[in-house]
């Protein structure tokens, strides 16, 4: 059976992983970039490169876009919004749910559909079997590609709503990007004191592997509004995080990351949660800060 053949719009390292790995699988790639030198590497693999944007987006039905965001995408692709006729463009650009769904609409508008996809993996790991990419939209659009969008990793489809994806990959993003920046934090106190990074992961690698654990107990009890202090309590949460405030004041150590935690749970506490567990402070994060 024919494979189908696949335009794509975007050359930085995931765009450039992406079309190594549609080559390698026997797909026809037309590619297009601003900056055409760029695609030098992947035209020496077999792929074409469409001398406009617009001859890129009529190469191919299949439209994958790998840009920064999604103001990239009107800006390459405004002048030549009429080639989107009939077209299935599969957004990969990182952007939020809102204008992920702004997005869609506009494609729409032009007579073509998005299927907006989360990539979760590096570009090392595209067409790693671990790896998968969220998506969501019309669902015959994505059925109609689901196939092709397998070679770049497992496909994880949420829903019609075009933005549940783009959704689903800033939640974990949410999780990645603070778990990183505390693990940061901690080694800026630990160099303080003699101590090297190599030398602490013994140590953090243990604690985070305990992480799935933790939140899988405590998930159900938090959809479940169960906030319980019967394993630990807030008040016990707030003064360990002003130990930890205070070490790294002691350190000489930027305070701004624990200070702010610490603030966050002080909140708690003033809405009357000392004596539940420190996952109430669910409900807080659900409530805008002045």
């Amino acid at each position: 059976m024919l494979k189908q053949s696949v335009t794509l719009i975007g050359l930085g390292p995931m765009g450039q992983a992406m079309v190594s790995a549609f080559l390698d699988n026997g797909h026809e790639v037309t590619v297009w970039n601003r900056t055409a030198s760029k695609a030098e590497g992947v035209v020496s693999k077999g792929a074409k490169l469409a001398p406009t944007v617009a001859d890129a987006l009529k190469a191919n039905d299949l439209v994958i876009l790998s840009l920064t965001d999604y103001s990239a995408m009107y800006t390459i692709l405004s002048d030549a919004a009429d080639a989107l006729t009939g077209k299935t463009v599969v957004n990969l650009s990182s952007d939020t749910p809102k204008k992920t769904r702004a997005g869609a609409k506009w494609i729409e508008n032009h007579g073509g559909r998005q299927v907006t996809g989360g990539v979760n993996a590096s570009p090392t790991g595209i067409g790693a079997p671990e790896s998968f990419t969220f998506y969501s939209g019309p669902k015959d659009a994505f059925e109609s590609v689901q196939e092709t969008l397998q070679v770049l990793s497992a496909t994880d489809y949420k829903g019609e709503d075009p933005g549940l994806a783009a959704l689903y990959y800033q939640l974990q993003l949410d999780v990645f990007w603070t778990t990183v920046t505390s693990w940061l934090h901690a080694l800026a106190v630990a160099d303080a004191n003699g101590i090297k990074a190599e030398d602490f992961l013994p140590y953090v690698s243990p604690q985070l592997a305990q992480m799935p654990a933790f939140i899988g107990y405590y998930s159900g009890r938090i959809d479940a509004g169960n906030y319980a202090g019967d394993i630990e309590r807030l008040s016990m949460a707030v003064a360990s995080i002003d130990h930890v405030v205070e070490t790294a004041r002691d350190s000489g150590v930027d305070t701004s990351l624990p200070a702010k935690v610490l603030e966050i749970f002080q909140r708690g506490i003033a809405d009357g949660r000392s004596e539940d567990s420190a996952t109430s402070l669910v409900e807080i994060f659900k409530k805008a800060s002045v």
